[in-house]
This record gives structure tokens, sequence and C-alpha cells, in this order.
């Protein structure tokens, strides 16, 4: 079965304050459906049309697992708590292997 990863880009952060919020709510959602962090920060370096910006990678053992942690309760509370502190893009991606 194909492991499933999260790759949330951050464009601009408005709210630091509500984005730390946010988190200490959607980390326990995460790791709840078995969501692992790979890599959480401002990109070290960025090549062609690239941007540094707060980015995150989550993977989770399955595609399924992805979108069930996303699609919970739980992580929909955390989603509410971050409101309009950030605009970012999150893709759900199904890995490789």
């Amino acid at each position: 079965m194909a492991k499933g990863y999260w790759i949330t880009l951050y464009r601009s952060i408005s709210d630091p304050e509500a984005l730390a919020a946010y988190a200490k709510l959607a980390g326990p959602a995460i790791s709840a459906h078995g969501g692992r962090f790979l890599a959480r920060g401002v990109a070290t370096k960025v090549y062609e049309q690239g941007i540094a910006q707060r980015t995150t990678v989550t993977e989770f053992d399955s595609l399924e697992l992805a979108v069930a942690a996303h699609d919970s309760p739980a992580y929909q509370e955390a989603l509410k708590t971050l409101g309009k502190a950030c605009e970012r893009d999150v893709r759900i991606v199904e890995g490789l292997g």
C-alpha cells in the first residue's frame, strides 16, 4: 500500500498566535491518524519559481489515512482555530511505493 503525504506551503502568515493555537490542536489530530512530520520550516534554498516560505511535509501509512486525518472532527476544529491567520496551499499526494 502506498503512503500518503500532506504537502503544505504557507504563502503568508498574518496571525502567528492563531497559527500556534492551530498547531497545538492540529498536531494531535494528525498524530491520531499516524501522521509523522518529516519536514517543517522555511525553505533553506529555492530554485526556479520557488518562494522561500514555510513548508511542511507529513507522512501517513496510506493515502486513506491522510484524507481521514484531514476530514476528522479534531482536525476540522483545528482549522476553525486557524481561521484566516494565513494563506496556504495544502495538497495530499500518494507516495510512489
